[in-house]
């Protein structure tokens, strides 16, 4: 078995750009958590999605060996910037894109300077990932792909790590009910945007912790209609894919408000 870890985390920039902010102190607490398991499995690297890093033609793979940079995000710009430094598993990268092309899929590799890195990955990967210890092998979220396209993609990323012999965690990244507040609000306030959504997230999240995969499964659709959430929820497929869905429970390190949107960060027992 070469399954290290799996974990859904948020891709916000808030927690990780206002530490400080009591309604965002689960979720960064969270990810502290997450990353301490995440050192003490110790893959040999980070199968990691983003809702964040769209595509449209092409089902996208990061192929250049270093990545770093300073970004901003698109939507909450004003609480500063984001740096990276990722490192990438090219050779997994590669392999990915060639077994990809064989099933279908068609796929590229990206590898040129100054490649956008989205806010989730960097986001994730710094709260998970400080010092860089695990390479990545990030791929994108083609708005095309739905969510069992999206879990077929991750599966053969999994299979493509076991043929190498390595140890791999798996992390998808994304949010849960996506209702944001429209207008300004004291962040020191922010809370869950509607009760609704709130119930919805709960339910799924107290599902995934008994362990009650089928009925998470069955629910995927109509939550993500009901609460609006984060791409379809196709960063839960991207996990399920990676780990065969054999997931036996979880552990809900941190569940708040984004700004009026829902988002945890949760790890999966196996």
């Amino acid at each position: 078995m070469t399954l290290a870890a799996a974990f859904l985390v948020a891709g916000s920039p808030l927690p990780y750009l206002r530490k400080g902010n009591p309604p965002w102190a689960q979720l960064t607490a969270g990810y502290k958590a997450a990353a301490r398991s995440l050192a003490a499995a110790r893959p040999d690297v980070i199968l990691l999605y983003s809702t964040q890093w769209i595509a449209v033609l092409d089902e996208l793979w990061q192929t250049r060996q270093r990545v770093s940079g300073v970004h901003v995000d698109e939507n909450w710009y004003e609480y500063g910037d984001l740096s990276y430094d990722l490192k990438i598993d090219t050779a997994l990268a590669e392999a990915c894109v060639a077994k990809a092309n064989v099933l279908g899929i068609q796929s590229k590799g990206v590898d040129y300077d100054a490649f956008p890195i989205d806010t989730g990955t960097i986001v994730a990967n710094g709260f998970l990932n400080p010092d860089g210890a695990f390479p990545l092998v990030l791929a994108a979220n083609n708005v095309y792909h739905d969510f069992e396209a999206t879990r077929r993609i991750a599966s053969l990323a999994a299979e493509t790590a076991e043929m190498q012999g390595k140890r791999y965690a798996v992390v998808g990244v994304g949010g849960l009910s996506g209702t944001i507040f429209r207008d300004e609000i004291n962040i020191a306030e922010d809370r869950l945007a509607s009760s609704e959504d709130d119930k919805w997230n709960r339910r799924i999240l107290d599902l995934m912790e008994k362990g009650e995969t089928r009925q998470v499964e069955d629910l995927c659709s109509e939550y993500a209609g009901a609460a609006k959430v984060d791409m379809g929820f196709k960063h839960l497929a991207w996990v399920l894919g990676a780990t065969g869905g054999q997931y036996k429970g979880a552990r809900i390190h941190g569940y708040g408000p984004t700004y009026g949107a829902g988002a945890a960060v949760i790890e999966f027992k196996f």
